[in-house]
């Protein structure tokens, strides 16, 4: 086995407009992975894990190809490239294609066995073969998991513990569950500590903790990655996660704007440009939001531009706006954006942001036509519960401009209990209107500011320094400190 090799990578990733922006360098962080692969083939290799951290995969994949051909015998390089079909966090893989390139590498699991040159080597590939063996997907979870954990007790090495960190993000199925997420995060901190350059170190930290009880232990993780790995436009965004969860909205806002990449003339509605959006809304910016917004939909004129991510992400940004910046009339509600059938969270949430802004307007017909289509949209359990609680949501607010406060009052409690007790769930959030932060907005109206100034506070602990919350608060707390009826 040659030596290990410690790797920088200089290679800058190549514009890829709002989907996939440009960091400012081309960095990828620092690792060492020794295998028994070629010299010429070996950078190759470890270019790819260093996209892998970062979840780069179709980086990642051409790396992996780059380093096979050029030594078309290693194993690792095939090793690479099936893993970047599976993305844990996302709950995301592809097993057809996974299985067809380990059967690239030889046609079964004893033959591909047999071309890893060393065991160390052997263990990985065991790894894989488990990730993409028989059985259901959350079985295969469980059996890979437990091999990398395996893996990283008989080679006590970094990259050991870096991917059983992920594979331990990766056990609930795309679902936050507190005890895989603590012990991740425990390993990618232990990580971060022996290896400060580390990019899955402190991009498993983030995830880990990137809700708003556990963000402050990700902070330093957050603070550090852009820096590690500045090449990668996920690196740049993947901060936010920590920002957004303590409501850091110039850092948000800073970071997107790098994710999304230096040509603004070729930013989509996306990921990164829909968490821009929402943090120029929290930082009360919120004609910049608009003007934002309007440059996304012109952009998304082309053909091409109009893949059902990009119409979800712009139907999402566009409720978000109608709401936190209180634009009953936007002109972007005559938008026609076409959402997937099979998107019902992001129809949900179009649904009752047409709903609630029509209310506003006093137009009761359309809101009441938005709440029929909302009570169609298939619900179910966890967090695909979303669109039958926007739906109640909604109801509870019809409710109430009808007059029946009452009726009303206790619907949307339901509705703020049960959707505080969802999954926990990163990013500008589902619920547009935050069941507890109307609540306490209609406390307010009835002069219960005692009782309001609870509610604003809950909402705030569930999103924290979110503006009209903040703002709620403030009005609450004067009231309460003049005296008004509690």
């Amino acid at each position: 086995m040659r030596a290990a090799l410690t790797l920088i990578v200089l290679a800058a990733a190549p514009d890829l407009g709002a989907a996939q922006g440009a960091g400012e360098g081309g960095r990828l962080g620092t690792i060492t992975f020794p295998t028994s692969g070629s010299a010429a083939a070996q950078p190759e290799f470890l270019r790819g894990v260093l996209y892998l951290h970062s979840f780069e995969y179709e980086r990642a994949g051409e790396a992996f190809r780059a380093a096979q051909r050029l030594d078309p015998g290693f194993a690792m390089a095939y090793w690479g490239e099936a893993l970047s079909l599976t993305h844990p966090v996302w709950n995301e893989q592809d097993l057809p294609a996974a299985r067809a390139i380990l059967a690239r590498l030889a046609p079964n699991r004893e033959a591909r066995a047999a071309k890893a040159g060393t065991a160390r080597e052997r263990a990985w590939l065991e790894a894989v073969e488990l990730l993409y063996g028989d059985g259901p997907k959350a079985q295969r979870d469980t059996l890979y998991a437990a091999a990398m954990d395996r893996l990283a007790a008989a080679y006590p090495d970094d990259e050991a513990q870096a991917f059983r960190a992920l594979a331990q993000l990766g056990l609930n199925q795309g679902v936050r569950e507190a005890a895989a997420y603590m012990r991740a995060g425990s390993l990618a901190l232990d990580l971060m500590h022996r290896n400060p350059d580390h990019p899955g170190a402190a991009h498993y930290a983030i995830h880990a903790f990137d809700d708003p009880v556990h963000a402050p232990l990700g902070l330093a993780a957050a603070r550090a990655y852009s820096g590690i790995a500045p090449g990668a436009a996920h690196a740049q965004h993947m901060t936010t996660h920590i920002f957004l969860a303590l409501g850091m909205w110039p850092e948000v806002i800073a970071q997107n704007v790098i994710a999304a990449g230096p040509d603004r003339s070729r930013w989509q509605a996306g990921h990164y440009t829909y968490w821009l959006h929402y943090g120029l809304l929290q930082a009360g910016r919120t004609e910049e939001a608009a003007a934002l917004l309007a440059e996304l939909k012109a952009h998304q004129s082309d053909s091409a531009a109009a893949t059902a991510p990009r119409r979800i992400h712009l139907a999402m940004a566009r409720a978000q706006q109608v709401i936190t910046g209180e634009r009953w009339s936007d002109s972007a509600l005559a938008w026609t954006i076409v959402i997937p059938p099979q998107a019902t969270v992001a129809r949900a949430v179009d649904g009752f942001a047409a709903g609630f802004a029509a209310l506003h307007r006093g137009d009761s017909t359309l809101a009441a036509a938005r709440l029929a289509e909302l009570r169609r949209l298939p619900s179910g359990t966890g967090l695909a519960a979303v669109p039958g609680l926007l739906a109640r949501q909604l109801e509870a607010v019809l409710a109430r401009r009808n007059g029946d406060r009452a009726s009303a009052d206790r619907l949307l409690r339901a509705v703020a209990e049960e959707a505080a007790a969802l999954p926990v769930e990163f990013g500008p959030p589902d619920f547009v209107k935050p069941p507890y932060e109307l609540l306490g907005e209609w406390l307010l109206e009835d002069g219960r500011t005692d009782l309001a100034r609870q509610a604003f506070t809950r909402s705030l602990a569930l999103m924290p320094r979110r503006a009209l919350s903040l703002r709620g608060l403030g009005i609450a707390e004067r009231q309460v400190g003049s005296g008004a009826r509690p």
